[in-house]
């Protein structure tokens, strides 16, 4: 393999412990060629693949999603710029969404926080007697609603 990494090369350079990479290796996210002593060689164009799991998995993305939208690449060559920019494009609506919600978390936080009241009358996280619990799991009131509730109420 030319311009080949070791494991301890990549993960110098990619900042993720070697634990890490093999884990990223045994699902399917980065790829190694074996030497003849079965060590592990990657080429240079995976520290781009790290680099895209690490900031997805810093702003909340699964891997089982990293994977679906690194299985969106070639695979019998490397990646190019507009490879890399469709793949950005097809994520621009979620991601725009994650910022939505992360604005919304800081604001609302910010007003509860900052007011002092713990007023159970004006707080967008007050749930009566657990009044919401048919609606579905987790914080209803502020998450958007999947489009069957939003179409139901």
């Amino acid at each position: 393999m030319h311009e080949s990494l070791t494991i301890g090369q990549l993960s110098a350079r990619s900042g993720v412990a070697p634990s890490a990479l093999r884990y990223y290796e045994r699902l399917g996210l980065i790829r190694a060629e074996r030497t003849g002593g079965n060590q592990r060689r990657y080429a240079r164009t995976e520290l781009r693949r790290v680099a895209f799991i690490r900031i997805s998995q810093q702003v909340g993305v699964s891997l089982d999603e990293i994977r679906e939208a690194l299985d969106s690449l070639p695979s019998s060559r490397n990646p190019t710029p507009d490879d890399w920019a469709a793949l950005s494009r097809a994520w621009r609506d979620r991601l725009d969404e994650k910022i939505r919600l992360l604005g919304k978390l800081r604001d609302d936080l910010d007003g509860c926080i900052g007011c002092g009241c713990l007023s159970l009358q004006r707080c967008t996280l007050y749930n009566p007697e657990d009044s919401l619990a048919s609606e579905g799991p987790g914080a209803r009131l502020v998450l958007p609603r999947p489009a069957a509730d939003v179409t139901a109420g």
